[in-house]
């Protein structure tokens, strides 16, 4: 059982939002807030495992409590607001989801599939952060639950047939928690003469369109949301979907995207070890893998058969991730060539890119 506090001035909201996530087997609201400084005491008082915070709030506003959040005390957090137009931001402030408030004579019943829809997503990140949390904090009765939840391996969904010889580069980058600022950092620094790039960040449906126009504004490469059987060519750069897996096949002698909507596999849907997976298949020792900041363990299985095949891979290191998680995963099974700070990512990508670095 996963407990939260519900933030929010709106007492009707805060009741309409309890009513929600208690009726989800694994969630339960231990208190509500009414604003900024009421939340932090009772954060203080009962350590939850998330909380929901609206926008607009009296003393101070949604967005500044969860800069400080973030900042001091550091927890999965899904801001509930009525202002679409934000939800864009508030993944760079740190919250791990978005969910809109009902409008346009939104039914309940409609809003109801949508928060529990979001709140069962993020189970893998609160598993991650209970687990770390001081096991006084957790019952046995809901560490049990958050220990029975299913992890599905990339077998389950493709088979590892790694490729013999190397094709054309690709570049593949897998990120989570943190993952959205530091990919606009690296990407920031990037030419647009650099062979293709597919990245898997783990983020909501919704929010991956508008994450890769983003990219796309702030680099010089062509970067987009990738679509099922988009080819892969220089200066072109493929974001996973936020509810498919991105994958790659050949034909021919050109390669395409391959959109794959199956299970979640390590949690995730996208999964870093689905897309990892799918390069060596078709790619092998002519790819560059990079794992950035996440919490959990997706990608290490992937990008430890890359390694294995010759590919050349890096992972962020711990002074420069927001959640050390992911690369040390693949740094402790041997599976990194190369250690790299945030800042240094990019370079390390172009270097590739012209065989300074294998």
């Amino acid at each position: 059982m996963y407990t939260v506090i519900v933030i929010d001035d709106s007492l009707s909201m805060r009741r309409i939002l309890k009513d929600i996530i208690n009726s989800i087997d694994e969630f339960e609201v231990i208190d509500e807030a009414v604003d900024a400084f009421d939340a932090r005491e009772k954060i203080k008082k009962y350590e939850p495992d998330m909380v929901t915070i609206d926008i607009n709030m009296p003393k101070m506003d949604g967005v500044t409590f969860l800069r400080n959040l973030m900042r001091l005390h550091p927890m999965p957090a899904v801001v509930v607001s009525g202002e679409g137009a934000r939800g864009n931001d508030i993944f760079d402030d740190g919250a791990v989801g978005y969910i809109e408030k009902p409008a346009n004579g939104e039914s309940m019943m409609s809003f109801q599939a949508r928060v529990k829809d979001n709140l069962l997503n993020l189970t893998f990140l609160l598993k991650q952060y209970t687990l770390k949390k001081p096991k006084a904090q957790i019952t046995q009765n809901r560490k049990s639950k958050v220990e029975n939840n299913t992890k599905n391996h990339p077998d389950e969904l493709l088979k590892s047939t790694p490729a013999r010889l190397g094709g054309t580069k690709v570049i593949a980058i897998g990120s989570s928690t943190g993952g959205v600022e530091s990919l606009l950092r690296v990407f920031k620094s990037l030419p647009n003469d650099l062979p293709p790039i597919v990245i898997t960040q783990h983020i909501p449906y919704g929010f991956s369109r508008s994450f890769a126009q983003r990219l796309d504004t702030e680099s010089a490469l062509d970067v987009c949301e990738a679509k099922d059987g988009m080819k892969l060519e220089k200066g072109k750069a493929f974001l996973a979907p936020g509810n498919m897996h991105l994958s790659i096949e050949k034909k021919g002698n050109e390669y395409y995207t391959k959109l794959i909507d199956g299970i979640r596999i390590s949690h995730h849907k996208p999964s870093v070890n689905i897309m990892f997976r799918s390069v060596n298949n078709v790619i092998g020792s002519s790819a560059m893998a990079v794992m950035m900041t996440g919490m959990g363990d997706d990608g290490m299985i992937g990008i430890k058969e890359l390694f294995d095949n010759g590919a050349y891979t890096i992972a962020q290191n711990e002074e420069s991730c927001v959640v050390f998680g992911m690369p040390k995963k693949a740094i402790e099974i041997g599976a990194v060539k190369d250690i790299v700070h945030l800042d240094e990512i990019a370079q390390y990508i172009i270097d590739f890119s012209k065989n300074l670095k294998r």
